[in-house]
């Protein structure tokens, strides 16, 4: 029989584990309150509101996967900026050449050397033969729909409930349950139009649902990551992938694979590592070591229909880029991250580490029988509070517990350690420490003990 949590018992430990954090962080308090006179929310964007102890912890230092705090703690960083610090903070090859960089100039609407050499190596990673650049991985993904939409004269976006790919408008939508239809995401911010409009959401790993979406043919292109991520890791059952592809292709429809976050999986993320062969694919956050920067990437078969067409302006009013994509310091930052930090050695140094963290939570799940479950992607692992891993992503929604992961997550930042602010996930930098996970398995040993003890 699994433990139960006493929630009275809970919200009485959260209380003091909120005392222990305003105690122990009275300077990051004190600029919180400051920040609060000009920023929305006390902060530089509004997500950053979303910290355990009710304010950040303001930053002072970031070195490999170190953080320093203005009140002095040290912390040991499994968050890794959601990934967009994979490579670690500062890393020095980056560091350098980005420091060089600055010396012989920022953005001068002229490509550098730089550029050949990331998409080649990019193509090489990924299979993938044309490449672009943007500054976040949204712009990529807006780019891609724009695309997929002109070229296949569709108008229509495919996605997965609760599906992330960070502010893309189409992205926002999930299947209703109750009656199948496409709506907006709870909470969603001021939608151009109803959602529905510009796209159909179905489940992840449902094959029906995806077959039943695509024989319509008003579908120009599947936006997917590989394995979900934001609401947890939602890996595909077995086949599901062959599946998709082949669907895709019978009815017309374009592949986009996002691979930002599931980068994790290896030095060519799930898409070298499945061997999957998407029409498009985008990446951002880590591939600039945290410098802005992202890329979409091209089969032959679409560049070549990208310029059969006329009356497309790829080059002005078309939409696709902005003035400052593909920037010669943001190349400058690609090309140190995937030459030098990112390589195939230091996945072969984090994936273990996440499988170390994995086998953590699960002995201390097992410890005080608590029926909760960790899934791992190459160097991420996350657990969720569920016997079984979720099979898509309404059902990871579902089982959330915000309560219960704000008091995990405090517990850990007043120890010393940091866990993303939105999930339980935790990645391995080229730095991490097999000390540093086993801080965290004792850490959160610690805390179930106060929980079910």
């Amino acid at each position: 029989m699994s433990a139960t949590i006493d929630r009275d018992r809970l919200r009485a430990l959260l209380e003091e584990e909120l005392r222990d954090f305003r105690e122990r962080h009275p300077r990051s308090r004190e600029a919180h309150e400051r920040a609060r006179r000009s920023l929305v929310g006390g902060v530089p964007m509004p997500w950053m509101m979303r910290w355990a102890g009710g304010y950040p912890v303001i930053a002072t230092e970031a070195r490999g996967n170190r953080i320093v705090d203005l009140d002095g703690h040290e912390y040991v960083d499994l968050c890794l900026g959601d990934t967009g610090a994979m490579p670690g903070h500062g890393p020095a090859p980056v560091v350098e050449a980005v420091a060089a960089q600055l010396a012989r100039g920022i953005t001068t609407m002229l490509p550098t050397e730089d550029a050949a050499w990331a998409g080649e190596e990019l193509g090489r990673r990924f299979g993938l033969p044309r490449w672009l650049f943007t500054l976040t991985a949204t712009d990529a993904n807006r780019a891609a729909l724009r695309l997929a939409r002109q070229l296949t004269g569709r108008g229509k976006v495919l996605v997965y409930s609760y599906c992330y790919h960070g502010s893309v408008d189409e992205a926002f939508a999930v299947r209703d349950p109750a009656t199948g239809r496409t709506v907006p995401r709870e909470g969603n911010v001021g939608p151009a139009v109803d959602v529905a409009e510009t796209t159909v959401a179905i489940e992840f790993n449902d094959l029906p649902a995806l077959e039943a979406a695509l024989v319509t043919g008003e579908i120009a292109c599947v936006l997917a990551e590989p394995a979900m991520t934001n609401m947890g890791i939602v890996l595909p059952d077995p086949g599901y992938h062959d599946a998709l592809r082949a669907l895709t292709r019978e009815h017309g429809t374009l592949l986009l694979l996002d691979e930002t976050h599931t980068f994790s999986a290896g030095p060519g993320g799930c898409t070298r590592l499945w061997e999957l062969e998407p029409d498009l694919l985008t990446i951002g956050k880590a591939i600039g070591s945290g410098i802005p920067s992202g890329a979409l990437g091209l089969s032959d078969a679409v560049h070549d229909r990208m310029f059969a067409q006329e009356g497309a302006d790829y080059e002005d009013t078309g939409g696709v880029g902005g003035t400052l994509a593909g920037n010669a310091l943001s190349l400058a930052a690609i090309r140190a991250t995937l030459g030098e930090v990112l390589t195939e050695a230091s996945f072969a140094h984090a994936i273990p580490l996440a499988e170390r963290f994995a086998d953590g939570v699960r002995q201390v799940a097992a410890r005080h029988d608590l029926p909760w479950n960790v899934t791992q992607l190459g160097a991420r692992a996350e657990y969720r509070f569920e016997p079984e891993p979720a099979r898509n992503g309404t059902q990871a929604h579902d089982a959330s517990d915000p309560e219960l992961e704000r008091y995990l997550h405090l517990h850990a930042l007043n120890r010393g350690l940091l866990l993303t602010p939105f999930h339980n996930m935790a990645l391995m930098a080229p730095s991490t420490t097999a000390a540093d996970v086993d801080r965290h398995t004792e850490l959160l040993d610690e805390a179930a003990a106060t929980l079910v003890g």
